[in-house]
Protein backbone atom coordinates (compact mmCIF):
# COMPACT_ATOMS: atom_id res chain seq x y z
CA UNK A 1 0.00 0.00 0.00
CA UNK A 2 1.37 3.26 -1.29
CA UNK A 3 1.03 6.20 1.59
CA UNK A 4 1.37 9.61 0.74
CA UNK A 5 4.43 10.27 3.13
CA UNK A 6 6.43 7.34 1.15
CA UNK A 7 5.76 8.83 -2.43
CA UNK A 8 6.56 12.08 -1.57
CA UNK A 9 10.02 11.04 -0.07
CA UNK A 10 10.52 8.63 -3.02
CA UNK A 11 9.63 11.42 -5.58
CA UNK A 12 11.38 14.03 -4.23
CA UNK A 13 14.35 12.00 -4.02
CA UNK A 14 14.72 11.07 -7.49
CA UNK A 15 13.91 14.95 -8.33
CA UNK A 16 16.88 16.08 -6.08
CA UNK A 17 19.20 14.71 -8.87
CA UNK A 18 18.37 17.72 -10.91
CA UNK A 19 17.31 20.39 -7.80
CA UNK A 20 18.20 21.37 -4.65
CA UNK A 21 16.27 19.78 -1.63
CA UNK A 22 13.81 22.35 -0.62
CA UNK A 23 12.99 23.00 -4.17
CA UNK A 24 12.73 19.43 -4.97
CA UNK A 25 10.24 18.99 -2.31
CA UNK A 26 8.10 22.26 -3.12
CA UNK A 27 7.87 20.96 -6.48
CA UNK A 28 6.78 17.39 -5.43
CA UNK A 29 4.15 19.33 -3.30
CA UNK A 30 2.95 21.22 -6.34
CA UNK A 31 2.22 18.45 -8.55
CA UNK A 32 0.68 16.85 -5.36
CA UNK A 33 -1.80 19.55 -4.98
CA UNK A 34 -2.47 19.38 -8.91
CA UNK A 35 -3.10 15.70 -9.09
CA UNK A 36 -4.11 14.57 -5.63
CA UNK A 37 -5.63 17.49 -4.47
CA UNK A 38 -3.30 17.13 -1.03
CA UNK A 39 -1.09 19.98 0.93
CA UNK A 40 1.63 19.54 3.33
CA UNK A 41 -0.88 19.04 6.26
CA UNK A 42 -2.08 15.77 4.33
CA UNK A 43 1.44 14.10 3.88
CA UNK A 44 1.60 14.85 7.79
CA UNK A 45 -1.00 12.59 8.50
CA UNK A 46 0.41 9.99 6.23
CA UNK A 47 -2.59 8.80 4.39
CA UNK A 48 -2.47 6.11 2.12
CA UNK A 49 -3.64 6.30 -1.25
CA UNK A 50 -5.46 3.48 -3.79
CA UNK A 51 -4.76 4.40 -7.43
CA UNK A 52 -2.00 7.23 -8.43
CA UNK A 53 -3.21 9.00 -11.59
CA UNK A 54 -1.73 8.06 -14.31
CA UNK A 55 -0.67 11.93 -15.05
CA UNK A 56 1.16 12.49 -11.93
CA UNK A 57 3.56 9.66 -13.03
CA UNK A 58 3.88 11.33 -16.37
CA UNK A 59 4.52 14.65 -14.88
CA UNK A 60 7.29 13.18 -12.55
CA UNK A 61 9.13 11.71 -15.70
CA UNK A 62 8.90 15.19 -17.11
CA UNK A 63 9.95 16.76 -14.61
CA UNK A 64 13.07 14.38 -14.42
CA UNK A 65 14.00 15.43 -18.08
CA UNK A 66 14.00 18.96 -17.01
CA UNK A 67 10.69 20.04 -18.22
CA UNK A 68 9.72 23.15 -15.73
CA UNK A 69 6.54 22.48 -14.06
CA UNK A 70 5.00 25.43 -15.40
CA UNK A 71 5.04 23.98 -18.49
CA UNK A 72 4.07 20.88 -17.24
CA UNK A 73 0.89 21.89 -15.31
CA UNK A 74 0.52 24.77 -18.09
CA UNK A 75 -0.02 27.28 -15.41
CA UNK A 76 2.31 29.54 -13.48
CA UNK A 77 1.71 31.91 -10.91
CA UNK A 78 2.08 35.65 -11.05
CA UNK A 79 1.41 38.58 -8.93
CA UNK A 80 -1.14 36.63 -6.49
CA UNK A 81 -2.80 34.52 -9.88
CA UNK A 82 -2.43 31.96 -12.21
CA UNK A 83 -1.31 32.74 -15.56
CA UNK A 84 -1.96 29.85 -18.30
CA UNK A 85 1.40 29.12 -19.78
CA UNK A 86 2.93 27.06 -22.82
CA UNK A 87 6.42 26.80 -24.46
CA UNK A 88 5.70 29.62 -26.91
CA UNK A 89 5.95 31.54 -23.76
CA UNK A 90 8.36 32.69 -21.14
CA UNK A 91 7.34 31.72 -17.43
CA UNK A 92 6.50 34.58 -15.37
CA UNK A 93 9.25 35.37 -12.73
CA UNK A 94 9.58 36.83 -9.77
CA UNK A 95 11.34 39.61 -10.84
CA UNK A 96 9.00 40.12 -13.88
CA UNK A 97 6.57 41.11 -10.51
CA UNK A 98 8.65 43.49 -8.97
CA UNK A 99 8.80 45.38 -12.38
CA UNK A 100 5.26 45.78 -12.72
CA UNK A 101 4.56 46.39 -8.49
CA UNK A 102 7.33 49.22 -9.14
CA UNK A 103 4.97 50.33 -12.38
CA UNK A 104 2.49 50.20 -10.21
CA UNK A 105 3.98 51.90 -6.99
CA UNK A 106 4.81 54.82 -8.98
CA UNK A 107 1.97 55.49 -11.02
CA UNK A 108 -1.13 56.13 -9.13
CA UNK A 109 -2.94 58.29 -11.51
CA UNK A 110 -6.24 56.71 -13.20
CA UNK A 111 -7.01 56.49 -17.03
CA UNK A 112 -3.25 56.03 -17.59
CA UNK A 113 -2.36 54.60 -21.27
CA UNK A 114 0.30 51.92 -21.21
CA UNK A 115 1.66 49.84 -23.75
CA UNK A 116 3.77 46.47 -23.00
CA UNK A 117 6.01 45.50 -25.53
CA UNK A 118 6.94 41.39 -25.84
CA UNK A 119 4.01 40.54 -24.05
CA UNK A 120 4.45 36.87 -24.16
CA UNK A 121 1.79 35.43 -21.46
CA UNK A 122 0.51 38.96 -20.86
CA UNK A 123 1.25 38.30 -17.42
CA UNK A 124 2.54 42.29 -17.28
CA UNK A 125 -0.67 43.95 -19.44
CA UNK A 126 -3.08 41.67 -17.75
CA UNK A 127 -1.66 42.61 -13.99
CA UNK A 128 -1.57 46.00 -14.98
CA UNK A 129 -4.91 46.60 -16.10
CA UNK A 130 -6.46 44.64 -12.53
CA UNK A 131 -3.99 46.19 -10.14
CA UNK A 132 -3.84 49.86 -11.61
CA UNK A 133 -6.84 52.70 -11.42
CA UNK A 134 -8.90 52.02 -14.82
CA UNK A 135 -6.32 52.32 -16.85
CA UNK A 136 -5.88 51.29 -21.03
CA UNK A 137 -3.73 48.53 -21.96
CA UNK A 138 -2.08 47.40 -25.09
CA UNK A 139 0.23 44.64 -25.45
CA UNK A 140 1.93 43.87 -28.67
CA UNK A 141 4.56 40.36 -29.61
CA UNK A 142 5.51 39.37 -32.46
CA UNK A 143 4.59 35.48 -31.89
CA UNK A 144 0.98 34.66 -32.96
CA UNK A 145 1.31 31.55 -30.60
CA UNK A 146 1.94 34.19 -27.34
CA UNK A 147 -0.51 36.45 -28.18
CA UNK A 148 -2.72 33.43 -28.55
CA UNK A 149 -1.84 32.71 -24.69
CA UNK A 150 -2.06 36.63 -23.78
CA UNK A 151 -5.45 36.62 -24.90
CA UNK A 152 -6.77 33.49 -23.30
CA UNK A 153 -5.01 35.42 -19.46
CA UNK A 154 -6.97 37.86 -20.35
CA UNK A 155 -9.99 36.51 -20.86
CA UNK A 156 -9.86 34.02 -18.06
CA UNK A 157 -8.74 36.86 -15.69
CA UNK A 158 -11.01 39.60 -17.16
CA UNK A 159 -9.06 41.53 -17.80
CA UNK A 160 -9.10 44.20 -20.59
CA UNK A 161 -6.23 44.14 -22.70
CA UNK A 162 -5.60 45.08 -26.73
CA UNK A 163 -3.61 42.64 -28.09
CA UNK A 164 -1.76 43.34 -31.55
CA UNK A 165 0.86 41.67 -33.78
CA UNK A 166 4.09 43.29 -34.02
CA UNK A 167 7.78 42.99 -34.63
CA UNK A 168 9.29 46.25 -32.99
CA UNK A 169 12.51 45.90 -34.33
CA UNK A 170 10.84 46.24 -38.47
CA UNK A 171 7.96 48.30 -37.27
CA UNK A 172 7.07 51.88 -36.27
CA UNK A 173 4.39 51.70 -33.15
CA UNK A 174 0.92 52.31 -34.38
CA UNK A 175 0.46 54.46 -30.84
CA UNK A 176 0.82 58.05 -29.85
CA UNK A 177 0.66 60.32 -25.99
CA UNK A 178 1.22 57.03 -24.01
CA UNK A 179 1.73 57.06 -20.49
CA UNK A 180 3.86 54.43 -19.87
CA UNK A 181 5.86 51.75 -21.91
CA UNK A 182 7.25 48.81 -20.26
CA UNK A 183 9.00 45.83 -21.64
CA UNK A 184 10.93 42.63 -20.58
CA UNK A 185 12.50 42.05 -23.95
CA UNK A 186 15.49 39.38 -24.64
CA UNK A 187 18.38 40.42 -22.56
CA UNK A 188 20.37 37.03 -22.12
CA UNK A 189 23.36 37.12 -24.45
CA UNK A 190 24.32 34.04 -26.21
CA UNK A 191 27.68 33.79 -24.40
CA UNK A 192 25.87 33.69 -21.12
CA UNK A 193 23.86 30.45 -22.38
CA UNK A 194 26.10 28.20 -20.05
CA UNK A 195 25.07 30.03 -16.76
CA UNK A 196 21.17 29.18 -17.02
CA UNK A 197 19.69 25.86 -15.87
CA UNK A 198 19.42 23.16 -18.47
CA UNK A 199 15.55 23.14 -18.19
CA UNK A 200 15.79 26.96 -19.26
CA UNK A 201 17.65 25.98 -22.58
CA UNK A 202 16.06 22.86 -23.37
CA UNK A 203 12.71 24.45 -23.18
CA UNK A 204 11.80 27.85 -22.68
CA UNK A 205 11.25 30.47 -26.40
CA UNK A 206 14.62 31.56 -27.11
CA UNK A 207 12.90 34.13 -29.51
CA UNK A 208 11.92 35.06 -25.99
CA UNK A 209 15.42 35.18 -24.45
CA UNK A 210 18.52 35.55 -26.04
CA UNK A 211 20.34 38.32 -27.90
CA UNK A 212 23.32 38.18 -29.92
CA UNK A 213 26.78 39.42 -28.11
CA UNK A 214 27.86 41.54 -30.60
CA UNK A 215 24.72 44.18 -30.09
CA UNK A 216 23.24 43.08 -26.50
CA UNK A 217 21.04 46.33 -25.92
CA UNK A 218 19.52 46.01 -29.69
CA UNK A 219 16.31 45.78 -28.26
CA UNK A 220 16.48 48.53 -25.46
CA UNK A 221 17.66 50.66 -28.20
CA UNK A 222 15.26 49.98 -30.92
CA UNK A 223 12.23 49.89 -28.05
CA UNK A 224 14.06 53.70 -26.56
CA UNK A 225 14.10 55.32 -29.53
CA UNK A 226 10.46 54.14 -30.60
CA UNK A 227 9.12 54.50 -27.30
CA UNK A 228 10.52 58.68 -27.97
CA UNK A 229 7.87 58.95 -29.95
CA UNK A 230 4.85 57.45 -29.14
CA UNK A 231 5.25 58.57 -25.12
CA UNK A 232 4.09 61.87 -24.37
CA UNK A 233 5.55 64.39 -22.32
CA UNK A 234 6.00 62.78 -19.10
CA UNK A 235 5.64 60.30 -19.98
CA UNK A 236 7.56 57.03 -18.97
CA UNK A 237 9.31 53.82 -20.12
CA UNK A 238 10.22 50.73 -18.05
CA UNK A 239 12.45 47.84 -18.58
CA UNK A 240 13.78 44.62 -17.08
CA UNK A 241 17.20 44.32 -18.02
CA UNK A 242 20.33 42.54 -17.46
CA UNK A 243 21.90 42.61 -13.95
CA UNK A 244 25.42 42.59 -16.08
CA UNK A 245 24.38 45.63 -18.41
CA UNK A 246 22.75 48.10 -15.91
CA UNK A 247 25.08 50.96 -16.55
CA UNK A 248 25.23 50.36 -20.77
CA UNK A 249 21.60 50.54 -20.51
CA UNK A 250 21.26 53.58 -18.63
CA UNK A 251 23.95 55.17 -20.92
CA UNK A 252 21.99 54.22 -23.59
CA UNK A 253 18.44 55.48 -22.75
CA UNK A 254 20.28 58.84 -21.42
CA UNK A 255 21.99 59.43 -25.17
CA UNK A 256 18.33 58.60 -26.96
CA UNK A 257 17.04 61.64 -24.67
CA UNK A 258 15.33 59.79 -21.46
CA UNK A 259 16.10 61.99 -18.15
CA UNK A 260 15.80 60.73 -14.51
CA UNK A 261 17.03 57.09 -15.84
CA UNK A 262 16.93 55.17 -12.62
CA UNK A 263 18.39 51.94 -12.08
CA UNK A 264 16.57 49.78 -9.56
CA UNK A 265 17.86 46.65 -8.02
CA UNK A 266 15.77 43.21 -7.55
CA UNK A 267 14.83 41.85 -3.95
CA UNK A 268 18.73 39.64 -4.16
CA UNK A 269 20.34 43.10 -4.84
CA UNK A 270 20.68 42.31 -8.31
CA UNK A 271 20.37 45.65 -11.12
CA UNK A 272 17.01 44.37 -12.46
CA UNK A 273 14.87 47.30 -13.34
CA UNK A 274 15.44 50.80 -15.44
CA UNK A 275 13.28 53.26 -15.78
CA UNK A 276 13.38 57.04 -17.40
CA UNK A 277 11.23 59.75 -18.15
CA UNK A 278 10.72 61.73 -21.33
CA UNK A 279 10.62 65.21 -20.50
CA UNK A 280 10.69 67.15 -24.35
Amino acid sequence: MTTLQGLFQEYSNKIQKLYPKQEAESLVLWLFESYLGKKRMDILKNETLENLPSGLTIAVENLLMGMPIQYILGKGPFYGREFVVSPAVLIPRNETEELVHLIIKENPKESLHILDIGTGSGCIPVTLALEMKMPTVFGIDISEEALDIAKKNADLLQSKVDFIQSDILKEELPFEDLDIIVSNPPYVRHSEKNLMHTNVLAYEPHLALFVYDEDPLLFYREISQKAKKALKTGGKIYFEINEALGKETKELMEKIGFEEVKIFEDLNGKQRMVRGIKHS
